[in-house]
């Protein structure tokens, strides 16, 4: 390893890093940067009270046909199973705080072009369930066994 030279005053050292593998790091994919980006805009909008329930219906609306079919229905369970969570966008996906924290969130799978959509919770959820459960599930089609599951498992996430 080189040895590094003291900097000058008011000057700062490059670090330079050591490749072992020989591959260099492809750093944020171009969908993980636009997410970034937003989630910078959801914050700052937060700061003026923005309307989450508008902001979360228009980027459903904004979804490819199957994804928009899924985010809006699954919206609709959240609603009904439990209307104390409130709409949010969170990273660019719609979301459902809990005293100012994501309970669970609704990702398209368009978001990271994945084969299918993800209905995600939260470490704030309570859905635990002895030593290890599942925080996220992927989602093609809804069947009325599917949305009745979606709902209890909403239910339990906020109780």
């Amino acid at each position: 390893m080189a040895e590094r030279k003291p900097a000058k005053k008011g000057t700062q050292n490059s670090v330079k890093t050591s490749r072992l593998s020989g591959n260099a790091s492809k750093g944020f994919t171009d969908e993980e940067k636009a997410a970034m980006k937003e989630r910078v805009k959801e914050l700052k909008a937060a700061t003026g009270k923005a309307d989450g329930e508008r902001e979360v219906l228009a980027k459903i609306a904004a979804m490819a046909a199957p994804d928009r079919a899924l985010g809006e229905r699954v919206h609709k369970i959240i609603k009904a199973s439990a209307p104390a969570l409130s709409p949010r966008l969170w990273y660019g996906m719609p979301a459902y705080a809990k005293d100012d924290k994501v309970v669970c969130h609704f990702q398209d799978a368009q978001k990271f072009k994945s084969r299918y959509a993800t209905l995600g919770f939260s470490d704030a959820a309570n859905i635990d369930e002895g030593a290890m459960w599942p925080v996220a599930f992927a989602l093609k089609k809804l069947t009325a066994a599917d949305e009745a599951r979606i709902g209890a498992l909403v239910k339990k996430a906020v109780s």
